[in-house]
């Protein structure tokens, strides 16, 4: 309970971000890039897959869903972090910061079942080819794809809802680049519940992390065990490459999220919670869209011929003028 001389705290100071002008401006603009980046990225992905019909597929209606929830995935986060690197306050209003770490963590854990959905796609189209396209129908996917938005969306909920109820008292100086459970729980008021609300936090994220985990190496094992028994060199690599691509964003953004959210009673210094936020935050969704399009033969043939469409247009638009 909150004592009568306690005041709650109604706004939040960033302290982790460079305090000089000239380093500020040094994270500001290769930021703006990555994030520019980002979502022009995933908006080539979601429209190349909308305008070719060949790629009206599961596996590439799985990708352009995932490249949409990148774009909000890192909304949520990176604009924030832009503006405090230029401010002198660097600071978020309690209800701000609530909405930041409910739409992060919800477009997250969204993100988290679509790779979930994605490997179980891939386990079905290596593992039973002729009854792929009679079970993963538009419908399905469709359906996969509202599943984990939900899912996201609602499992966040208790938890925002239980830390707005916390009071708030003492310092407001949030050690972090943006909202997250752990440092905002550290700032309320030492008490059993801020305690036991810590461990609740740590043990949801544990589940669902290793739930999702487990169930992508359970798709993977089975892959791997149809794909050892292709008898030809050029079938197996043909096959294990539809699947590369997941494999990587995998590894990639489920490393740096166990890293921070499987520590337990771990603590970091501050230097190493921005490193592997930033990682989760900003380097993963950075790497998806070159590691969808680089390494995926169609989406290259398809950007490459639609950037010629563009080409032929403007030098058309420009002999007529």
């Amino acid at each position: 309970m909150e004592s009568p001389n306690r005041t709650s705290a109604q706004e939040f100071i960033f302290s982790a971000f460079p305090h000089s002008w000239g380093d500020s401006v040094l994270c500001f603009v290769p930021l703006l890039f990555i994030y520019a980046f980002i979502v022009v990225g995933n908006l080539v992905i979601i429209t190349v897959v909308q305008l070719n019909a060949h790629l009206n597929t599961p596996m590439y209606f799985f990708i352009s869903a995932l490249s949409f929830l990148e774009i909000w995935y890192t909304t949520a986060t990176i604009p924030k972090m832009l503006s405090s690197l230029l401010s002198e306050q660097r600071s978020i209003s309690l209800n701000g910061c609530l909405l930041q770490m409910y739409f992060f963590h919800s477009t997250g854990i969204s993100e988290v079942c679509l790779l979930t959905a994605m490997a179980f796609d891939r386990y079905l189209a290596i593992c039973s080819p002729l009854h792929y396209p009679t079970i993963m129908t538009p419908k399905l996917c469709a359906q996969l794809t509202l599943g984990c938005c939900v899912c996201g969306f609602l499992t966040p909920l208790p938890e925002i809802a239980w830390i707005s109820t916390l009071p708030f008292c003492g310092s407001n100086h949030l050690e972090h680049i943006f909202c997250d459970f752990l440092p905002v729980l550290r700032l309320a008021c030492t008490n059993t519940q801020a305690i036991v609300m810590i461990q609740v936090v740590d043990v949801v994220h544990a589940v669902e992390i290793i739930t999702a985990v487990t169930l992508i190496v359970l798709s993977y094992v089975g892959i791997m065990a149809v794909i050892l028994r292709i008898r030809s060199a050029e079938g197996r690599r043909k096959a294990f490459s539809t699947c590369v691509s997941h494999l990587t964003v995998f590894l990639l953004f489920f490393g740096s999220v166990a890293l921070m959210y499987l520590r337990f009673s771990a603590t970091y210094s501050l230097f190493w919670d921005t490193a592997i936020a930033l990682s989760f935050a900003v380097l993963s969704p950075f790497f998806n869209p070159i590691i969808y399009s680089l390494r995926n033969k169609e989406i290259k043939e398809a950007i490459r011929k639609h950037m010629g469409q563009a080409k032929n247009f403007f030098h058309k638009t420009r002999d007529l003028q």
